[in-house]
């Protein structure tokens, strides 16, 4: 586990293992030391010679001194380095997951990372910090006591020896048994993590269709999985724990027999029969720590390797330096070829151009590919085969600071961050000052929300900007892409399900955004589509036409269905009806 913690952890922390590993060693030897020194002084002061016992408890004194310094520098060791590991592993994942693409955050894959960061990680910075100097005395202790016993008795030596494999055979079978359960308590707890999340985030859900008296099924389904889980856990575990405390105690009374038969037939006098026989004591009182912390280690070793098959995830390649690159701010997709799983493609060798400062508009049925082209171009994912480019320059070939200092996404979907309306438009331009936040602002009419608001600028918007509308986080969306003025704008169209007073702010915002630049938009609304200079229809993963809007309408294919389509539903009318 050591080495795969280093190799985890990097060489920058191989040292500090090292020298922690060194220490609890160190300590658990002296602890050995010790034990064997209570020996000769019990042997003296049980015969009555207490000159003979005063030389021995000079040794034993320094001995325990010696072990209590050992014992301060390894616990010292252990609690920096485990702390230093905290913040390291936290950064590694940190740095990976912000690596990865992001069709691998499924909801399952989110809440095993949250529960990695959160408790996993806790367990293996308890390694050091707790776990590993109680294990390691666990095991070097009993050796340096047994190998005393050889110099002293070699018979009683013998007994004790003789039971080792049969403890560590007990120990394995305790193992094996407590592991055979840890994969289902493990997804049992992401899967209630998962749910409690999910319970929390959709009351309004909930309460709109009565869900508050008799809770939330999946919730209570998840809870019920972990009790259960965790009681198969216990009585899985329990005759384990169990034949460990027995065979340890066993290996005490075989050392026990053996040395009275040895007293009976006179090969050992009381007084070193007694002495031996606490020297065993102590030899048995690690193994029994050992038993008791083998959950631990076994949670912590667990904990260490999803964390290692994480960091081991592929993340997108980029390129070691970056390349010199000027952007002319066009957009190319050539013979892309793309699927979120390999036997289902959604996009089959998709040829597009979108020339600099010019708008395209992606129109298309729900799956037809729409989004998957914005991702692709965003570098969300890598195609399967073809190739993307972005002002000129393969995606692959750009640094991730390269590409998005070229692009400027807005999504229907907007989360904001629990902070400040300021702070969230200042993301779109980490380096911004306030007055360039300001006019962002403005541009965006976000100043009309922060004018009505008790705190302006500097109020909180909750977590995914809950204490917003729709159409008020729509406009900080649209701010801090301004702010971040790049060339290139993404745009799945953000006016498609807002109200008429939001839409005309919103539609504000936007023409400010996309003054003069590339745009590529996922188009639902009519105006958006007719103001288009180029119009791709797509079906089934592929261009079904393209052109202006008056050449699509005269050839009276798939798009003079959908603007036939969209125009009759665009008369809808409700209407009340009387008896």
């Amino acid at each position: 586990m050591i080495r795969q913690l280093a190799r985890v952890l990097g060489s920058t922390y191989a040292g500090p293992l090292r020298r922690h590993l060194a220490g609890v060693t160190a300590y658990a030897t002296l602890q050995g030391l010790v034990f064997v020194l209570l020996v000769p002084v019990l042997r003296a002061l049980l015969n009555g010679d207490t000159g003979a016992a005063a030389p021995w408890l000079g040794v034993l004194a320094v001995a325990v001194v010696a072990t209590a310094v050992a014992y301060w520098v390894q616990a010292q060791l252990g609690y920096r380095l485990g702390m230093e590991l905290s913040r390291a592993l936290h950064h590694k994942i940190g740095d990976h997951l912000a690596g990865l693409p992001l069709g691998w955050f499924t909801a399952a894959r989110v809440g095993r990372v949250a529960q990695m960061s959160t408790g996993g990680v806790k367990d293996v910075m308890g390694v050091p910090a707790h776990l590993l100097q109680p294990v390691v005395t666990a095991y070097v202790t009993p050796a340096v006591v047994v190998l005393a016993m050889y110099l002293l008795d070699w018979r009683l030596a013998l007994a004790a020896t003789v039971t080792i494999p049969l403890i560590i055979l007990v120990f394995r079978w305790s193992a094996r048994l407590m592991t055979a359960t840890d994969q289902a308590a493990d997804a049992a707890g992401v899967e209630a993590a998962n749910r409690l999340v999910e319970y929390a985030q959709q009351q309004s859900v909930l309460r709109a269709h009565g869900r508050t008296g008799d809770g939330f099924a999946q919730l209570s389904t998840a809870l019920d999985d972990v009790e259960r889980v965790s009681r198969r856990q216990l009585y899985t575990s329990a005759p384990g724990l169990i034949g460990a405390a027995l065979v340890v105690q066993l290996s005490v009374t075989v050392v026990i027999v053996a040395g009275v038969a040895l007293a009976v037939w006179g090969e050992v006098d009381a007084a070193s029969l007694v002495a031996l026989l606490v020297l065993t004591v102590r030899f048995a009182e690690p193994l029994l720590a050992a038993a008791d912390l083998g959950g631990a280690l076994r949670m912590a070793r667990n904990s260490l390797d999803r964390i290692d098959e994480l960091l081991g995830t592929p993340v997108l390649p980029t390129p070691g330096t970056a390349p010199d690159y000027t952007s002319d701010g066009s957009i190319v997709l050539d013979g892309v070829t793309f699927g979120y799983t390999p036997s289902r493609p959604v996009l089959d060798g998709v040829s597009l151009t979108v020339p600099a400062r010019s708008m395209t508009a992606l129109v298309g049925a729900s799956g037809s590919g729409k989004t998957t082209i914005v991702r692709l171009v965003a570098r969300f994912f890598d195609v399967d085969s073809g190739t993307v480019r972005v002002g000129g320059a393969d995606v692959r070939d750009l640094t991730t600071e390269q590409l998005m200092s070229q692009i400027s996404v807005v999504f229907q979907d907007v989360y904001l961050f629990d902070a400040s309306i300021m702070d969230n438009i200042r993301t779109g331009r980490p380096g911004a000052n306030d007055l360039d936040v300001l006019a962002a602002a403005h541009l965006a009419r976000v100043d009309e929300i922060a004018a009505r608001l008790p705190d302006g600028y500097e109020t909180r918007v909750g977590e995914g900007g809950a204490r917003l509308s729709g159409g008020e986080r729509q406009r900080i969306s649209i701010a801090r892409a301004i702010l971040k003025d790049a060339p290139i704008v993404l745009l799945d169209e953000a006016t498609a399900a807002l109200d008429p007073e939001n839409e005309a702010a919103v539609g504000s915002a936007l023409s400010a955004l996309t003054a003069n630049r590339t745009l590529l938009v996922i188009a639902h609304r009519l105006q958006t589509v007719q103001a288009a200079d180029r119009i791709v229809v797509l079906d089934g993963g592929r261009i079904a036409e393209s052109g202006t809007h008056e050449s699509l309408l005269t050839a009276g294919g798939r798009y003079a269905a959908f603007w036939s389509e969209r125009t009759r539903a665009q008369g809808w009318r409700l209407t009340s009806t009387s008896s």
